[in-house]
């Protein structure tokens, strides 16, 4: 005997550049979103009966619809308006949810001023959003970003930790600490919520707490971003941080006659350490 216990489906990868057209300068969000559908789709997987299933291609127009039409300033908005629109008209869905991944571009410097309609990519960090809402039910938001490379060359230290006989790596109260650091975050959700703000103020939490942190270890130093973003942001309920040691060598120049003062490094990305843990409200 054969139940289908859970499934569903959607579509991925919708790639979207939306221009908000203000007077005297414009605006830009590029978007990857993903739609997936939870419901009664049973006959579809069991009988091939297809009258129950809005077609993926029609997930990724209602994404360009919905994107044209939307008024939304944040991503975590711009999902929430595309769950509600699908779930009124699709009564066999339970369960929509969405994921969206920002991209991060910026005014480019032209002579010393923002220029208003010419953007310059910085990095590969993105935000994210995932939202879901059951029928009936309300919202569940988890926002964050990801790919957020950040470096420190002071105040990092890495020191009595277990030594065996297969320890080869040395002590020391001064090291490059590198990271491409990966943050979520749930909310606790009562609307309206400021979400840009509530992220800027997120991170800006983080980055501050990194920078100035007398750190023993990415533990602890993650430890203590992840609680100074519960103490800033009282909006958030958990957060969850993953932090790949971005290991940073020292290069031997005694061979060359040369004294190396933790100057001249080697930075290397594999193998890396990971470091992950999860802070919850109290």
């Amino acid at each position: 005997m054969v139940k289908l216990a859970q499934n569903r489906y959607g579509k991925s990868r919708v790639r979207l550049l939306k221009v908000t057209r203000h007077e005297g300068h414009h605006h830009v969000d590029e978007w990857t979103v993903e739609v997936l559908l939870q419901g009664d789709f049973i006959s579809a997987h069991v009988e091939g009966d297809n009258s129950k299933i809005l077609p993926t291609d029609t997930m990724k127009n209602t994404v360009y619809y919905m994107a044209h039409r939307s008024s939304a300033t944040s991503m975590e908005q711009f999902a929430e308006e595309l769950i509600d629109f699908l779930l009124s008209r699709n009564p066999q869905v339970l369960a929509a949810e969405v994921t969206v991944h920002s991209a991060l571009w910026k005014h480019m410097k032209v002579d010393g001023s923002l220029h208003p309609t010419a953007f310059i990519r910085g990095s590969d960090e993105q935000q994210t959003t995932h939202v879901v809402r059951h029928q009936p039910g309300g919202f569940q938001v988890t926002s964050g970003l990801s790919n957020l490379v950040i470096m420190k060359t002071a105040k990092s230290g890495f020191e009595d930790y277990i030594v065996d006989e297969l320890t080869t790596l040395k002590p020391t109260s001064d090291r490059i600490f590198a990271t491409a650091c990966t943050a979520t975050w749930k909310y606790i959700h009562a609307a309206p919520l400021h979400y840009n703000q509530l992220r800027e103020r997120a991170r800006e939490t983080m980055l501050h707490t990194f920078a100035g942190h007398e750190s023993k270890s990415v533990q602890q130093t993650l430890y203590a971003m992840g609680e100074a973003v519960l103490e800033a942001v009282t909006e958030i309920s958990e957060i969850t941080l993953t932090m790949p040691n971005k290991h940073a060598l020292l290069v031997d120049l005694d061979r060359f006659g040369m004294k190396n003062n933790n100057e001249i490094f080697v930075p290397t990305d594999e193998p890396h350490g990971t470091i992950q843990a999860t802070l919850v409200r109290m």
